[in-house]
């Protein structure tokens, strides 16, 4: 991308929306899933929206285990791959606890059904899911998240820890980029 042009960037949600969501998303967590629960963080793009969570869920009473695992199917791209890379490992033991992996995005679905399986295989008593955004229609894999933010449509979004070409992390909304 030229650094000089920058895309234009529409706000979807903004930071008071996400927050909003965020503490629902916790107390619904809370109610539903055991105390000792071990969150799986998908890195990069949920590191800002698990941070978020994980606070809500402490506020909530909830003293989730951490954990944190890198996969990847989009590299520099703003399509995925189809393949899913699994570039930095968990160092926790799931074998008969209850996990719930948090991600940024379900779109295709191949992501978040190879972080299922590998915690499943390895013995995981439940897995669980949590996803900040759901893009049903781009669904490739039958798989559907457990407690999901907010739906959205095919577009190519930023922001709140989504990155375009490892930019735009840092802004604290969710936007949409102008495809023009």
């Amino acid at each position: 991308m030229d650094p000089k042009k920058q895309p234009e960037i529409d706000v979807i949600f903004d930071a008071e929306t996400i927050a909003e969501r965020v503490e629902i998303l916790a107390q619904d967590i809370a109610k539903e899933l055991p105390d000792d629960l071990l969150v799986i963080v998908v890195l990069k793009g949920s590191f800002v929206f698990a941070a978020d969570l994980l606070r809500a869920l402490d506020r909530a009473g909830m003293r989730p285990t951490v954990d944190f695992v890198t996969l990847s199917s989009y590299g520099m791209e703003t399509q995925s791959s189809g393949a899913v890379n699994l570039a930095r490992d968990i160092s926790e033991d799931v074998r008969g606890r209850t996990v719930m992996i948090i991600d940024d995005i379900l779109d295709t679905g191949r992501t978040m059904a190879f972080a299922t399986d590998l915690m499943t295989a390895r013995g995981a008593a439940a897995v669980h899911t949590c996803v900040l955004l759901d893009k049903h229609e781009k669904r490739e894999v039958q798989i559907e998240a457990d407690y999901a933010g907010f739906p959205v449509d095919d577009v190519f979004v930023v922001g709140y820890g989504i990155d375009m070409a490892h930019l735009f992390r840092s802004l604290p909304f969710i936007g949409m980029v102008r495809q023009d």
